[in-house]
């Protein structure tokens, strides 16, 4: 047992704080996004590729309702062939479009939560939205029209300078990813209501132009993001790169 110089035993009932928690930088849990952020990169241009291919699609779906409208079909054979054709091909680009889209929207959710993560290893503190709620926020109807962006305006600040973030600016990126994404949001959540209520030919071909607009918005939607996230994996790395030299030298 150690006895300290003035005969008291040292006070063993308080726990050490971690370093990364305290104020200084530690990268003892920092996990590097470099393989996270390559996957997410790979599902979001292929998220892009198939949003092209379905508003084309969209396009020929179009096409096919104003020919059911002006009547352009001489027979019942051929109008049944090519809505058979239509519809094949509709199904086809859905079912792939929402395998990518879901498999896109969890690398991104898992993206975020080690950003979100990442930051405080590198001694960011005093933080308001923690890794899981960063997440979490997506889920919550109308909070989610601001929180996550608020999420992602801390973990960018945070990234660019973890000792002083509060001092930092947003990137002009964000309001332009969040811009797009609401309105992606909104035209595919538009486009279904009026698919559903859709009785007429004409009602038809308005669901499908608002359906065509959500497709082409998921295109900037991803290339912004893309710009933020490699934004923050390089300076997430050099900070790590930077702080592990430092402490090694303290170690020893």
């Amino acid at each position: 047992m150690n006895i300290a110089k003035d005969g008291r035993k040292p006070d063993t009932t308080r726990e050490a704080e971690p370093e990364g928690e305290a104020g200084g930088s530690s990268t003892v849990g920092f996990k590097n996004p470099a393989g996270l952020s390559r996957w997410t990169a790979g599902f979001l241009y292929a998220e892009m590729f198939i949003s092209v291919l379905a508003v084309g699609a969209g396009f020929l779906e179009f096409q096919f309702l104003r020919d059911v409208g002006t009547g352009a079909y001489a027979t019942d054979e051929a109008l049944i062939a090519a809505a058979s054709a239509n519809d094949t091909r509709q199904i086809v680009i859905a079912l792939v479009q929402f395998a990518i889209i879901t498999t896109s929207a969890v690398l991104v959710l898992m993206w975020i939560h080690r950003a979100a993560f990442n930051v405080r290893q590198l001694g960011a503190t005093g933080l308001r939205f923690k890794p899981g709620w960063c997440v979490g926020w997506y889920f919550i109807p109308i909070a989610n029209l601001w929180k996550p962006y608020q999420a992602m305006k801390e973990i960018w600040r945070a990234t660019a300078d973890p000792s002083n973030w509060q001092g930092e600016r947003r990137s002009a990126l964000l309001p332009w990813w969040w811009l797009f994404w609401l309105l992606y949001t909104f035209a595919g959540q538009a486009a279904m209501r009026l698919s559903l209520r859709a009785e007429e030919v004409n009602e038809l071909l308005v669901a499908n132009v608002v359906m065509q607009v959500s497709d082409l918005l998921s295109v900037p939607v991803c290339l912004v993001f893309l710009a933020i996230m490699r934004r923050v994996l390089t300076l997430q790395t050099a900070h790590a790169d930077r702080i592990r030299p430092v402490r090694g030298e303290l170690a020893r």
